[in-house]
């Protein structure tokens, strides 16, 4: 960090820039997908693309973002606002999505002129390593120095903490367990929630168009995303089209053993989620409840009625598996979705597909999330897009409903502390009449003839 404590704006951004294009040109993205998925079993290798262009669109938000010297200036309020590095972060990783969230921390890493060191899950070890090397010799070309970027070779959990213990900050991307692991460390830190993400449908909707968007989100990956629905709240008078036109998508619909099939496949007998069934194939998710999905099936949809912790369909599933349910009316639609959230993945996301701005608004007004994504697949809207204004990201922060700091996708002003500069001004001191308002010259209480 010393070593390009002086390099400027062009010269970081030109950073960004090389370590994005050596692992988001297609050949390597492509192979350190499937080296991923080799190694851990977990997710697809399909879908290359749209996760390839995700780490572009990071590195367009890094770009159009100031991090060196002066970042913002505000004359009226005499405050000039100078960047600074927060110094050597520990990356804690998910085992489901190393590349892109390594790739990610490494962008705004560097944008910020911070070191990073990672911590990459046992099963995804070696790709986490290989992913490195490529970082570093991304860095060498440019000849920054390459331990900008480090990976712990032989990861386990006393080392991963022993680490956030003597880093700056942590930024965990990952379990429940991982993220209270940070924020135990006694160092600051930056979790993410657990995902539940659940998706309103109502009588406005474009039918053919929400069952599109949420094949696209249960799908990518294999479901593993936090943000892949979970649920789908649908009302009552387009509930029959919509689970057809789900089906028409490649939604296979269980009947009720199937269910009870799945639900023993999914979880053990104290209701933890078994690992087996995480970002898997819908097919081999099937095969191990004991049923076989018909040729071009490629999600499970559960129809449930009943939400709470004891009903598992209700919770986060974290594969190719949905639980669809029917509302009547929107008040009833706005009692599910606070059920819903007390059962998990409170402060994530909900989507609607919705053309009504009163049931948006009633939806945004009560909701216990950090987002709301409005016509759009929730996999590709919450973490941004480019048909959206979040912030690119794989780290989503779902604020102190889901035990984190920030309620914001984690980007590149994380990665920086802020120096505010302060000068003098002209006296802004209102009157007490203008700030107590009717309050000023009215009652005053004697602490000791008030009752407590």
């Amino acid at each position: 960090m010393e070593a390009v404590g002086h390099y400027d704006q062009a010269t970081v951004d030109r950073l960004c820039q090389a370590i994005a294009w050596a692992t988001a040109n297609e050949q390597t993205f492509g192979r350190l997908t499937r080296m991923s998925v080799e190694e851990s079993g977990m997710g697809s290798a399909e879908g290359v693309p749209a996760r390839r262009w995700k780490i572009l669109g990071i590195l367009r938000d890094a770009l159009r973002t100031k991090s060196v010297g002066i970042i913002e200036e505000l004359p009226e309020r005499g405050i000039v606002k100078y960047a600074k590095p927060v110094g050597v972060i520990a990356g804690l990783l998910p085992v489901t999505n190393p590349l892109v969230t390594m790739v990610n921390m490494a962008i705004n890493a560097i944008k910020c002129k911070d070191a990073v060191i990672f911590s990459p899950h046992p099963l995804s070890r070696n790709t986490a390593l290989n992913i490195v090397r490529v970082l570093r010799a991304a860095l060498r070309k440019q000849g920054a120095p390459e331990d900008l970027i480090l990976c712990l070779e032989k990861p386990s959990i006393p080392l991963a903490q022993e680490l956030m213990s003597i880093c700056d900050l942590t930024i965990a991307t990952g379990g429940v367990q991982m993220v209270r692991a940070a924020y135990g460390s006694g160092k600051p830190a930056y979790g993410v929630g657990a995902g539940n993400a659940t998706v309103v449908v109502d009588e406005t909707a474009d039918i053919a168009e929400a069952a599109m968007n949420t094949r696209i989100s249960k799908t990518q990956n294999h479901g593993s995303g936090c943000s892949c629905d979970g649920n789908l709240l649908v009302e009552a008078s387009v509930y029959d089209a919509f689970l057809a036109a789900l089906q028409k998508e490649g939604g296979y619909l269980a009947n009720d053993d199937e269910k009870r099939k799945l639900e023993a496949a999914m979880w053990d007998a104290e209701g933890h989620c078994r690992i087996e069934p995480v970002a898997r194939a819908a097919g081999v998710i099937a095969e191990k409840a004991g049923f076989t999905l018909p040729e071009g099936k490629t999600f499970i949809i559960v129809k449930e009625d009943k939400i709470g912790k004891a009903h598992r369909f209700s919770g986060e599933k974290l594969s190719p598996v949905l639980a669809i349910f029917s509302y009547s009316g929107f008040d009833s639609l706005l009692t599910m979705v606070s059920a819903i959230f007390e059962v998990g993945g409170k402060g994530h996301s909900v989507g609607i597909a919705s053309f009504d701005d009163d049931h948006i608004l009633r939806l945004a007004s009560m909701a216990p999330v950090s987002r709301i994504m409005v016509r759009q697949p929730n996999v590709r809207g919450n973490a941004g897009s480019f048909t959206n204004g979040m912030p690119q990201t794989a780290s989503l922060g779902c604020g102190t409903w889901g035990g984190n700091i920030t309620s914001e996708n984690i980007s590149v002003k994380h990665y920086m502390n802020t120096t505010w500069v302060s000068r003098p001004i002209p006296e802004d001191k209102p009157s007490e009449q203008e700030l107590l308002g009717d309050f000023y010259n009215s009652e005053t209480f004697d602490p000791e003839l008030v009752s407590l």
